[in-house]
């Protein structure tokens, strides 16, 4: 059974849990998988899928058709765009040209489609099958829906993926079994991104925050350097130098700050950019205000303020 989960580095817990509920056959109608992004989660859910499906010592063509998502009795939910009334899943969404003014969000219509799904007779496998990424992201039409299927889950079985438990409700936290997943020691982390490919934990061009940032997630590493070299040419720059409390920046450098990051980044990008300078500000003042300041900034951002206007008071205010 070790073979299963043997790609699955630095989760000795959770494996542990994970294979006693599939040796025993001890399954429970719903899996609450808790902890950071980049850890294993993803990988997790699909090896465990396997062993429901294939039994303990798993099936590399079940495993395939996992990986690929065309396994008829699975349904696997990541936050969508709407667009021209269409939802659109957030990894598809660059691709198709989406503007991505707003984070994704789990609707309302994707929690009554998983009831409908679990409802369903399996066509190949003992039950039907439901992982649903970043539940956090619920509207809280989403959320109550989501309660009702969790309270009459049927013979399906439903995974949950969050990397932020402390915002679902407490009533679906208490209907999920908790399977927690931890950062990995840097040793782990190196061999995890060594095995991908994807050289070690430092790389040229890379700024100190980075690492820290990512804080044991080599998923998180990966995603950290993506976005770091996806931004526009000196735009981290430009803010890092107008957080150093130079006194002769003026309002009108705020307001070109403002336009420019909302011209370039769409909202996801500019709530990264703001977990990098909010760790940049701390190293260079140790100032609790501006970060404050900033973090309030993000929650607007969440709530679906007008982007630009929220960014010009912020600037301006600091």
């Amino acid at each position: 059974m070790a073979e299963l989960f043997e790609d699955l580095l630095g989760q000795p817990q959770a494996v542990a849990l994970l294979t006693a509920g599939l040796q025993h056959q001890r399954l429970a109608p719903a899996y609450l998988f808790c902890g950071p992004d980049g850890v294993g989660r993803r990988l997790a859910a699909l090896r465990f899928l396997e062993g429901v499906i294939a039994g303990l010592d798993g099936s590399p063509s079940v495993r395939r058709r996992l990986q690929d998502g065309n396994h008829p009795d699975l349904l696997w939910v990541e936050p969508t765009y709407s667009d021209k009334g269409q939802l659109v899943p957030a990894s598809q969404a660059e691709a198709a040209g989406v503007s991505r003014k707003a984070p994704p969000q789990l609707r309302l219509e994707q929690v009554r489609a998983v009831s409908q799904f679990l409802a369903r007779r399996p066509v190949e496998s003992p039950r039907c099958l439901v992982v649903m990424e970043t539940v956090e992201a619920m509207a809280e039409g989403a959320a109550n829906a989501l309660l009702k299927t969790l309270e009459e889950p049927g013979d399906g079985m439903l995974i949950l993926l969050t990397a932020s438990p402390d915002r679902l409700l407490s009533t679906i936290r208490s209907r999920c079994q908790s399977i927690s997943f931890a950062r990995l020691e840097p040793q782990l982390l190196e061999a995890v991104l060594q095995r991908h490919g994807h050289g070690g934990m430092a790389q040229a061009g890379d700024p100190p925050e980075l690492l820290e940032l990512a804080a044991g997630s080599p998923g998180a590493l990966l995603e950290q350097r993506a976005q770091w070299q996806a931004l526009p040419e000196g735009l981290a720059e430009r803010c890092s130098a107008f957080s150093g409390g130079d006194a002769a920046q003026t309002p009108l450098v705020a307001l070109s700050l403002a336009r420019d990051l909302c011209e370039a980044l769409d909202v996801e990008q500019q709530l990264w950019l703001l977990n990098w300078w909010q760790l940049r500000l701390w190293r260079q003042r140790q100032d609790s205000v501006p970060l404050k300041r900033l973090e309030q900034l993000r929650g607007q951002l969440r709530s679906y303020v007008q982007p630009r206007l929220a960014w010009e008071v912020a600037l301006l205010s600091l």
